[in-house]
């Protein structure tokens, strides 16, 4: 069949759709069937975009430029038309992606993002299309930013590079609303959210004190415009808490070396990579010692109280700097204990996990858990086979 004969199928079969007609326990299958189908029609634009560039069609009507015609007929921008292309000039060199692609088990967003990561670093393809697969397409872009990291031959020109590029744009949408974009390095972000944290928890809650709930996402522009207006009037921030300290998740070697190899780490948690000579020029050479040779090994302590203490807190940012749900990729997360702390009477790393306010709700509400296991994994409700209640109890001999 022609594709065009498809897509005129397509359409009639999406013109009739009536979704009030669609029987509820029926509606997830349909919008999983018409999922799939967006995948492949993205699959088939990335590997046509190339061609359609070679075919310089755009030109005869009337385009500068083959990016600005896929722009305009997908009703996309400009940059995400660019990233197509860019994409499939790529793929012919990346077999597994494109099979992964072509079968639909891609999004057109993880398509973009592997090909980038695994462009800079080949030997980090099998493990990127494994978080894909598991993960959300945040944990994917972190990734890639690691397998990038590794794989950067000049990680301190990398960085010198995004400095001179740093912007900061504002703009009046066509709504009325004001909009600004800002961009710079990882170390610059981080004190940015450093100074902003504080405040969030300070405006969230003044609302939570006058009957007021707001997403996270309003608090944090409400800290923006706060910090702003004390600044201009000359008003001491807020005072500076030990709570909201930038923790640098590196590895001994790394530091030492002055550079990662393999699947070593240097990273602001939470934020992304950053060089391991920036990371040393951070801590200080005094700091580094002190936590070489006088550090708390966190991971056997053992602490009697209900709530973790400081060195396990940093110790479970440092494992579980996200949720500890699989596809979840929050970032503000609240320390649960796996057996309640009413049988435990302990704090131990070993039995704690991040979870964000959602996924803990469900837990302590909801009667869910996340399966067996440590690290990232799925969390079921109380009917499901692998919820840790429902486990095979052991058999007793006689």
């Amino acid at each position: 069949m022609d594709v065009e004969e498809i897509a005129a199928q397509l359409s009639a079969v999406v013109r009739d759709l009536e979704p009030d007609a669609v029987p509820l326990p029926e509606a997830m299958r349909h919008w999983e069937a018409y999922n799939a189908i967006v995948r492949q029609g993205t699959a088939a634009m990335t590997l046509l975009a190339r061609r359609v560039e070679e075919s310089r069609a755009w030109a005869r009507a009337g385009h500068r430029s083959a990016v600005e015609f896929m722009a305009k007929e997908s009703g996309s921008s400009v940059g995400t038309a660019r990233a197509q292309l860019e994409t499939s000039q790529k793929l012919g060199g990346l077999p597994a992606i494109e099979h992964k692609m072509r079968i639909g088990g891609l999004s057109g967003s993880q398509t973009a993002l592997l090909v980038e990561g695994v462009s800079a670093n080949p030997d980090a393809q099998e493990q990127l299309l494994e978080q894909a697969e598991r993960g959300s397409l945040k944990e994917l872009r972190d990734a890639v930013l690691r397998a990038r990291a590794v794989a950067d031959p000049e990680p301190e020109a990398t960085q010198r590079r995004i400095h001179s590029r740093r912007h900061y744009r504002s703009w009046i949408d066509a709504e009325g609303a004001w909009q600004a974009a800002v961009r710079g390095t990882v170390v610059d972000g981080a004190a940015v959210d450093a100074a902003l944290e504080p405040l969030i928890d300070e405006l969230f809650a003044r609302a939570r004190t006058e009957g007021r709930r707001e997403p996270r996402e309003s608090y944090a522009f409400d800290a923006l415009v706060l910090l702003a207006t004390r600044a201009a009037a000359g008003t001491p921030s807020i005072k500076s808490n030990p709570r909201y300290t930038t923790i640098v998740r590196a590895d001994l070697e790394a530091l030492r070396r002055g550079r990662v190899e393999g699947d070593e780490m240097c990273e602001i948690t939470g934020i992304g990579p950053i060089p391991a000579t920036t990371a040393r020029e951070l801590l200080g050479e005094s700091i580094l010692k002190l936590v070489i040779t006088r550090g708390v090994d966190v991971l056997n302590v053992t602490h009697l109280g209900r709530g973790p203490n400081a060195a396990q807190k940093i110790a479970l940012l440092w494992s579980s700097p996200t949720c500890s749900v699989e596809g979840c990729s929050r970032t503000r997360v609240e320390i649960d204990h796996r057996t309640p702390y009413a049988q435990s009477r302990h704090t131990r790393l070993d039995d704690l996990d991040a979870l964000c306010p959602y996924h803990h709700a469900l837990k302590t509400y909801e009667g869910w858990a996340l399966v067996d296991g440590t690290g990232k994994r799925a969390m079921v409700p109380p009917d499901d086979a692998r919820h840790p209640k429902n486990r095979p109890k052991p058999h007793l001999r006689r």
